[in-house]
């Protein structure tokens, strides 16, 4: 069994002083959420993701302030993040700043799956829950954009902006704050969660950009991502068959490269695992697919694109064998549900 997510407690003391500054008892929302307000004081204690998902809840509940995530990022310091922190300010450009939050986010939170994509004359950042993992407080999501954009500005200049941002997000009542916060175009309740920034600016070299320093912190990440890989194998290859799915069906050995295993290595660990590739491929796939069909924004034919299918024919064959329905009938039965 997968254990359940966490993010580093630091992360949560930025949220304690957002509430603290509006003068609420942040302590005994934390004690009300079964968060010890002592943890937060260890920068390498870890909180479980249902517990900040309720700290979260009890926050916004108690400043009736929808926009609370945005506010919090505010007081997220480099130290929130560990060495992560140091690293990304130590950068040289905006893209390698994102490369290393892709790279060692899962020292912060392992809550999300994050990609950076270049397409065009664009980089596209992504953050995804995994399939069959809790998705995050919205307002904690909300905080995790406007933490980045802040970043860049930090680095760039307090002018840049994003040039979209999607976010799956509910819309909320008032969207002006979001749109104060980004000055970019917000779209809610999109199918992804996404920053979308120009290439230009992220390529352009950052004067105070450190290398000796960014490889210092990374030796760092490197030993606490060593310590938080309890992540089995069959884990990481979930995690890349879901990033990867949507370019097509990845080979094991293509799989096994990116892993830095050989395919042999590879087949054996999954094997002391109790599965296989070809198990793995089939259950991210069902997963996923069950997540896409209660989206009605996407079509059939483009979830078979999403899950790596050759063609929808090949997607309904999969679907109908492990539903024992066709992928019509299946949604036919969630509109009468």
């Amino acid at each position: 069994m997968t254990a359940e997510p966490s993010t580093l407690a630091s992360w949560t003391r930025a949220l304690r002083k957002q509430l603290d500054a509006l003068g609420l008892d942040s302590s005994a929302l934390c004690r009300e959420a079964g968060l010890d307000p002592a943890l937060l004081d260890d920068p390498n204690a870890r909180c479980p993701l249902s517990v900040t998902t309720r700290l979260w809840q009890l926050a916004v509940a108690a400043s009736g302030d929808p926009a609370l995530g945005l506010k919090t990022s505010q007081f997220v310091s480099p130290t929130t993040f560990h060495a992560l922190g140091y690293a990304l300010i130590a950068s040289s450009s905006l893209r390698e700043m994102f490369e290393r939050i892709v790279r060692y986010h899962r020292v912060v939170s392992d809550a999300l799956q994050l990609e950076l994509r270049q397409v065009d004359d664009a980089y596209e950042f992504r953050f995804r829950v995994p399939p069959g993992s809790p998705t995050p407080a919205a307002e904690a999501l909300d905080a995790f954009a406007a933490i980045y954009v802040r970043s860049c500005r930090s680095r760039l200049s307090r002018d840049f902006a994003p040039l979209l941002v999607q976010l799956q997000r509910p819309r909320p009542l008032d969207p002006e704050p979001w749109q104060a916060v980004f000055r970019a175009p917000v779209q809610f309740e999109a199918e992804e969660s996404l920053l979308r920034f120009p290439r230009d600016a992220f390529e352009q070299r950052l004067d105070d950009g450190n290398p000796e320093l960014a490889e210092h912190n990374e030796a760092v990440l490197r030993r606490s991502l060593e310590q938080l890989q309890a992540a089995s194998c069959s884990e990481r290859v979930r995690n890349f068959l879901q990033a990867q799915l949507p370019d097509g069906e990845p080979s094991a050995e293509r799989i096994a490269q990116a892993l830095h295993l050989s395919l042999r290595s590879l087949q054996r660990h999954l094997a002391e695992e109790g599965t296989s590739y070809e198990a793995l491929l089939g259950d991210t796939r069902q997963a996923l697919a069950l997540q896409h069909m209660r989206d009605p924004r996407c079509s059939i034919s483009e979830i078979a694109y999403l899950l790596g299918f050759s063609d929808s024919s090949s997607f309904g064959r999969a679907f109908k064998r492990w539903t024992g329905q066709t992928p019509s009938q299946y949604r036919d039965g969630l509109k009468k549900a």
